[in-house]
Order: C-alpha cells, then structure tokens, then sequence
C-alpha cells in the first residue's frame, strides 16, 4: 500500500490540543502525508468540524479519503491498521493481544485520571488546592512509571525498543505537564522522585517522529488564556 497523497489525509484540530498531538505522531510514525486544519472550537464552530463530527463536535478529527474518524484512540488505532505492512514503519499497538490489552488499559487511565488533573491544575488559582492538585498528578505519574517499567521491559520506551501506543497516549501531554511546572511552580515530573519516567520523557521529546509537534512550556505560557479556553472546549478525544 502506498503512502496516502497529502490531499488524501487531513486533521482537523488544535495545535495545542494532547489528543490532536496524538495523531500527527502517529502519522509521523507512519511516515503518512497529510494536511493539517486548524478549526474553530469556540461558537461558532468551524462548519468542518460540525460536518466531520456532529455527535461530539470536538477534535480530533481524520479525513482520510473524504471519510470522517474521530476520538484520539480510535484514530491511532484506524491508523496503525491502515497503514502496516509498508514504508518501514512499526506497529504502534503492541503485537501481543495481552500486551495490547495492557496499552489500552492504561491509555484510558491517562484519558481518565491525567486529563482531569491537568484541567483541573490549569484553571485553579489557589494556592493550596494547586499544591494538592500537583500532589495528586505526582501519584498519576508515579503509577504510570510502574506501568512504564513493566510494559518497557528493561528498554527505552513503553513500546519497547520504538515509540509506541502508550508512549504516545502520555507523551503528548508532556507540553502542558512542563507548562504547568513553570507556570504554576510545581514539581510534576521531577528526575529525583520518578528517574526512569522523568528519562524516558527525555528520550520521547528527542525521537525525530515527535520533534516539533509537542509545544514547549515557553508556547504553552504564552497562548495560556487561549490555551485554557481550548482545552476546556476540548475534551478527552
């Protein structure tokens, strides 16, 4: 199967959004061409979006071939199964039925428990409930740590030797996690309580298939009052 013409694939979505980063690494990954559609998320919402997606209205959302699939998860896995026999590309899910059980188990964790902290860590002002808020996305992260030592097996990603669907499951959100250590002077992800996490975000942020597609902290702070409207109109996708 040849690589998809630009014109054939397109997402629609948010630069700063977690869920829409997800998929352009996927692509990435794929080594899949594509458009990219910045749209509206605020009323009134982009006419594309509203066509692509009229249940949720929400982004992310792939045209692949006019055809509309939405939901970050199920966009990566639409896009590891259409495009995996050829270019030199590996599978993201892992190949083992338990292992790809164990991947998908704790990307809802990350959509279910990470997400809702974040949200929560963005939009609060006060001080103690910032502490506790920070305090509560350490114990998140140092579960998915554990998770990261047993899923990775001793290597350099969750995935293993390769950047995989757990790895991107988190590391998309890495842009917002070191926003929100400096801008709201927390310790998050800290080299000295979660070393091999802490790490294995180095190694991700380096990988030439996620390069320029995580913003940094400085890109975050700088869009943050656009920035905090978008992720609440953007929900877990």
């Amino acid at each position: 199967m040849a690589r998809a013409a630009a014109e054939d694939v397109k997402v629609l979505g948010d630069p700063l959004s977690p869920f829409v980063i997800r998929v352009l690494i996927a692509l990435r990954l794929k080594r899949v061409e594509y458009e990219f559609v910045e749209v509206q998320l605020t009323e009134p919402k982009s006419e594309i979006l509203v066509k692509s997606n009229p249940v949720y209205k929400m982004v992310p959302v792939l045209l692949h071939r006019g055809k509309p699939i939405c939901e970050s998860a199920v966009i990566v896995q639409y896009i590891d199964e259409e495009w995996s026999d050829d270019g030199g590309s590996s599978s993201i899910l892992p190949a083992d039925p338990f292992d790809r059980a164990i991947a998908r188990f704790w990307a809802v964790y990350i959509d279910d428990k990470l997400t809702y902290l974040i949200r929560a860590l963005i939009g609060e002002k006060e001080a103690a409930k910032v502490t506790e808020l920070a305090g509560q996305i350490r114990q998140v992260l140092g579960l998915l740590e554990q998770a990261f030592t047993e899923c990775g097996k001793g290597k350099g990603f969750f995935g293993g030797d390769d950047v995989g669907y757990l790895d991107i499951a988190l590391g998309s959100f890495l842009g917002w996690i070191m926003a929100l250590e400096k801008g709201k002077s927390v310790k998050l992800l800290d080299a000295e309580e979660l070393p091999p996490l802490a790490g294995w975000a180095e190694r991700f942020l380096a990988e030439e298939s996620v390069k320029g597609l995580v913003p940094d902290a400085d890109e975050h702070l700088k869009n943050y009052e656009v920035a905090t409207v978008r992720t609440s109109a953007t929900p877990a996708a």
